[in-house]
């Protein structure tokens, strides 16, 4: 699909079966959404620009890359996004964060907002929105209008699992995000849950099921 990276390194491919198998404790899939949100920062942030700076090593000075302009900006979109953020700080320690509160009306399946707090030099910076499951895109699309209207211009979706209806939803409404994911399943089923999937990732990650 254009505009989607499916990121199929065995590393991820492999803690995305063990965080599906029902039988996965709430601490282990809890540490394997950290895991792998690792795993996805190294690839959505393959193609950052670099610059040469000159350094000095302990035998001589050099030139070496490093990325260039400000640094990125993590929008996990709660509760769930949250999942990523640990590991990706690690990965990127520097990079601000932005919160996102939604959730989905049980009956209408639409996002409703509760929270928002964001850097206020988003247009400046890379912003990676983070949700690990892309199913309605119902919240991935209402957390990247509030994104925008909040000055964001270089967006970047990334999660675990997605609908092929939930791609198809947040690339009509903002073609100009691409989508990083580890796979994309079936379909979505009457409850707009994701199949097979892996079930209620919040439910999961926090043990409220």
């Amino acid at each position: 699909m254009q505009g989607v990276t499916v990121v199929d390194h065995p590393l991820v491919q492999h803690k995305l079966t063990l965080m599906r198998e029902a039988k996965r404790s709430t601490k282990g899939f809890r540490q394997l959404l950290n895991e792998i949100g690792m795993l996805l920062c190294y690839e959505v942030t393959r193609d950052l620009p670099l610059e040469e700076i000159e350094i000095e090593t302990p035998l001589a000075r050099m030139k070496a890359p490093q990325i260039a302009g400000k640094k990125l900006v993590f929008a996990p979109i709660l509760r769930a996004g949250v999942g990523f953020l640990d590991g990706m700080l690690t990965l990127v320690p520097s990079a601000r964060v932005a919160h996102v509160g939604l959730y989905r009306d049980p009956e209408t399946l639409h996002a409703i907002e509760y929270y928002f707090k964001a850097p206020s030099d988003l247009g400046d910076r890379t912003v990676l929105v983070l949700d690990p499951m892309l199913a309605t895109a119902n919240s991935a699309v209402a957390a990247v209008d509030r994104l925008k209207e909040r000055g964001a211009k270089d967006l970047r979706f990334v999660c675990l699992l997605a609908a092929p209806e939930g791609i198809e939803k947040l690339r009509g409404a903002h073609p100009d995000v691409p989508i990083w994911t580890a796979a994309i399943d079936s379909h979505l089923n009457e409850h707009g849950y994701i199949v097979p999937g892996l079930g209620d990732a919040g439910d999961r990650m926090y043990g409220t099921r």
